[in-house]
């Protein structure tokens, strides 16, 4: 499984990038503890506090093209260095903050923009151009791994921290452990003992672009993700709301999120090993198609802990694991020139389905009383999903052409 990854260099890389998406992902996915108590010590109201988190989801996708870009351009170290002093300084400053204004720029901006401009797309863009494409698949799975082992552990340490010195403390502890990740970009970005060529005609980012939007797969693709960020903005967000309407404990909804970020590093890793064996647009339609099958499941099992804790356990094995097929695919077609720039964008997509993912979540509480329409519009949805991955064609773009 990890045969590709036996030389140091690649092993390096692949480590370092996997390290850093583990501090950055930690730190976004655990920033739901601090809802709580920043209301409790600054009085603005749930209502306020979840903005500021709402405005998060959408600057993570929205900076991630835009991050890929520059360091496609640049490089990836100076991106990084400034994305985590920039998701540092927005933990740091949180603290004194005691107006929605304020946390919208900290929370919602700041951290937001540093966790993703030190996520997906520049670590996996800048690990793609430093090794071969056979390690690629597995080296993605393994960076990925990172990311849901990062949200593993991260909760119960800040949790831990907010229960002993408070949130304050636990932010600054936070900012800290964010700027301990500093020393493996220096990892990630080194040269390598034998740099890896690839021959790839370099026509600028702006023609990449272009090219890649006028491309059928690449927005069949686009729709594909935008459909499994609909889906993880729903859970994540609406999933504590779903086992309160239940009549079960709170401890079955924090018990069950540990439970999909566990289960997600053992699929993150069996996904990046199927990129290499399987077309990746199978993968992901396998992915996708189980979570339709899965949410059928539940609806008709009863209310139950288990049924929530093996619900979650099948979710999790592939609750990010579809970012290996998919940069998978987006290399293939274009590339791994700007590899951070166009799986930038298909994060985007996926981050304005997470936010109409949560958005309708709550609209649909509100007006009928419980999550059963949003349930179907997910299972209808992951099913769709899986149906539009299969037309994607994933030979080069530029091999396609040259066929016609």
């Amino acid at each position: 499984m990890f045969r590709s990854l036996r030389s140091p260099d690649v092993l390096i890389t692949t480590l370092a990038a996997a390290g850093i998406l583990l501090v950055t992902m930690g730190a976004r996915q655990s920033m739901g503890l601090f809802v709580s108590p920043l209301n409790s010590a600054t009085g603005l109201g749930i209502a306020t506090i979840s903005l500021a988190m709402a405005v998060a989801q959408f600057a993570w996708g929205a900076i991630q093209p835009v991050a890929g870009a520059v360091a496609d351009r640049h490089g990836a170290g100076p991106v990084l260095v400034g994305a985590l002093v920039l998701l540092a300084l927005g933990s740091a400053i949180t603290p004194f903050m005691d107006s929605g204004l304020g946390l919208v720029v900290t929370i919602g901006l700041m951290s937001a923009m540093g966790s993703g401009a030190a996520s997906f797309s520049v670590l996996i863009g800048a690990a793609a151009q430093r090794m071969p494409a056979e390690a690629r698949g597995t080296a993605s799975g393994v960076i990925n791994a990172g990311g849901s082992f990062g949200q593993f552990l991260f909760a119960p340490i800040l949790q831990k921290l907010i229960q002993t010195v408070g949130w304050m403390g636990a932010m600054w502890g936070m900012a800290l452990m964010t700027l301990a990740a500093l020393p493996l970009i220096r990892r990630l970005t080194r040269p390598v003992e034998k740099p890896v060529h690839h021959a790839e005609t370099d026509h600028g980012v702006m023609r990449a672009i272009r090219d890649a939007m006028k491309d059928r797969s690449y927005l069949l693709l686009h729709l594909g993700f935008f459909t499994c960020g609909f889906h993880i903005a729903f859970l994540v967000t609406h999933l504590p709301g779903e086992v309160a309407l239940c009549g079960l404990p709170p401890t079955v909804a924090s018990w069950s999120l540990a439970i999909i970020g566990l289960a997600n590093i053992f699929g993150s890793l069996y996904a990046g090993s199927c990129v290499g064996r399987y077309r990746s647009k199978y993968v992901l339609a396998a992915m996708y198609g189980s979570r339709a099958l899965l949410v059928g499941w539940y609806l008709m099992m009863p209310s139950s802990e288990w049924t929530f804790y093996l619900f979650a356990a099948g979710l999790g094995f592939t609750w990010l694991a579809t970012v290996p097929p998919t940069a998978a695919i987006v290399g293939k077609l274009f590339g791994v020139r700007y590899l951070g720039t166009l799986f930038g964008l298909t994060l985007l997509s996926h981050q304005i389905g997470g936010f109409l993912g949560a958005w309708l979540g709550g609209l649909a509480v509100v007006e009928f009383g419980d999550f059963s329409w949003m349930w179907y519009a997910d299972m209808a949805l992951a099913a769709l999903a899986a149906v539009i991955n299969l037309p994607i064609r994933e030979a080069p773009v530029e091999r396609r052409l040259a066929a016609a």
